[in-house]
C-alpha cells in the first residue's frame, strides 16, 4: 500500500508529517509519498530515511492554509500539496492520502479531484469519540450541515462497515441521535431516517440520547453535520474542563500532591483514552479514495496512527464493501417501489 501524505498541512507540519511517515514506515508495511517542498521536507529526515526506498517526495510549490476560501484554493492552487496529493489517488498512484491541512479545503478537494463512490450523495467526516465501552463514530460530524433522510441512512451502512472492518466490532450498534429514545420523536429528518435505518440490514438500535453516547450505548452515532459537529465540540469542551478541574485539584496542597503521585499511572490511561494522537484521525466516508483528516495539532504519534487508520481500511476493503452496499440498497429501494 501506498499512502500520500500532506507534508506542509497542519501547525506543525512538516516536522511532524514527515516524523510520522517515517515511524509509520518503520511500524507497517507501508510505502509513503511526502508531498510538499522537498528542502524542508529533507531537514527532518536522517541519511538513512532520506535513502529509504519506501519513502519517496514529490515537490509541491504551494500551501493551502485555514484562511483560503476553501473551493477557490483547490482551484487556484494546483501546485498546493493537497492538490497534488489528492492527485496522486485519481490517477491511482497512491492508495490513500492523509492530511492535517484545512478541513474545508479537504473536503472540497476530495469531492471536486477525487469524486464520491458511486451512489453516495453525500461524503461525511466521522471521527471517533471516547466511551466507556471503547469508541463510537459520529457520522457525520460537520462534512453536511443539512441532510436529507437518505444521507443519514448511507451514513449509517458507511459506518457500521467501518466500525466492523476496522474497529473490529461485530455487529456494530447503530444509534440515531435524537431528543429522545422513543420511536416518533424528533424533527421530520429524524423520524424519516429512522424508518429508513429500521428496514436496513444493520444493528440500528434506534433514536439515542447525546447523554448516553458517553456510557457506551452505540458505536456508531448517526446524525446531521450540524448536530454532529455541536456533539463533537461539546465533548472535547468537557473533557477538557475535567481534565483541568481535576488538575487543579490534585495540585492544591501536599497531600493532593502525593495522592496525584500514587494515581499517576491510572491518570495516565484515562488521559490516553481522550487523546485524539491515538486515533490519528477522522476518515471522509463517501469519498472514492481513502482520505484521512488527522487534527490540525497532530504530533508525529498522531500522523503515524492516521497512516495505520488508511492501513486497516485498505487491507479490510471497506471501499469496495462500501460500493457494494450502496448497489444493494439502491436494489431494495427499486423492489420497495415496485
Amino acid at each position: 500500500m501506498k499512502i500520500a501524505i500532506d507534508a506542509m498541512g497542519g501547525d506543525h507540519a512538516p516536522k511532524s508529517a514527515v516524523m510520522g511517515a517515517v515511524l509509520g514506515v518503520k511500524e507497517f508495511d507501508v510505502e509513503v509519498c511526502l508531498i510538499g517542498n522537498k528542502t524542508e521536507i529533507h531537514k527532518y529526515m536522517s541519511e538513512e530515511d532520506k535513502s529509504n526506498d519506501k519513502i519517496s517526495i514529490i515537490e509541491a510549490s504551494e500551501i493551502i492554509g485555514n484562511d483560503d476560501v476553501p473551493v477557490t484554493a483547490i482551484k487556484q492552487k494546483k501546485d498546493s500539496s493537497m492538490v497534488v496529493g489528492l492527485k496522486q489517488v485519481k490517477d491511482g498512484v497512491c492508495d490513500a492520502f492523509l492530511s492535517a491541512g484545512s478541513t474545508g479545503a479537504f473536503l472540497a478537494g476530495s469531492l471536486l479531484k477525487v469524486g464520491r463512490i458511486k451512489g453516495i450523495d453525500r461524503p461525511a467526516l466521522s471521527p471517533l469519540i471516547p466511551t466507556m465501552k471503547g469508541s463510537c463514530m459520529i457520522i457525520d460530524a460537520g462534512a453536511n450541515l443539512d441532510c436529507k433522510p437518505k444521507n443519514l441512512q448511507q451514513f449509517a451502512m458507511m459506518g457500521s462497515i467501518y466500525m466492523e472492518k476496522v474497529m473490529g466490532i461485530d455487529q456494530p450498534r447503530v444509534g440515531l441521535l435524537n431528543v429522545g429514545v422513543e420511536e416518533g420523536k424528533g424533527n421530520e429528518l429524524t423520524k424519516q431516517s429512522f424508518e429508513l435505518l429500521s428496514r436496513m440490514n444493520i444493528n440500528f438500535i434506534g433514536n439515542i440520547e447525546a447523554r448516553d453516547i458517553a456510557e457506551g450505548v452505540c458505536d456508531v452515532c448517526v446524525c446531521d453535520g450540524f448536530a454532529g459537529n455541536v456533539l463533537l465540540k461539546n465533548t472535547e469542551g468537557v473533557a477538557q474542563v475535567i481534565f483541568d478541574m481535576l488538575k487543579g485539584i490534585l495540585m492544591q496542597n501536599t497531600m493532593t500532591k502525593i495522592a496525584a503521585l500514587m494515581l499517576k499511572k491510572g491518570l495516565r490511561a484515562f488521559k490516553k483514552k481522550f487523546d485524539y494522537k491515538e486515533v490519528g484521525g477522522a476518515p471522509f466516508m463517501g469519498i472514492d479514495g481513502i482520505m484521512i483528516k488527522a487534527h490540525g495539532s497532530s504530533d508525529a504519534r498522531a500522523v503515524k496512527n492516521a497512516i495505520r487508520q488508511a492501513k486497516l481500511l485498505y487491507d479490510n476493503k471497506c471501499l469496495e464493501i462500501i460500493r457494494q452496499e450502496i448497489l444493494n440498497m439502491e436494489v431494495d429501494t427499486v423492489e420497495d417501489a415496485e
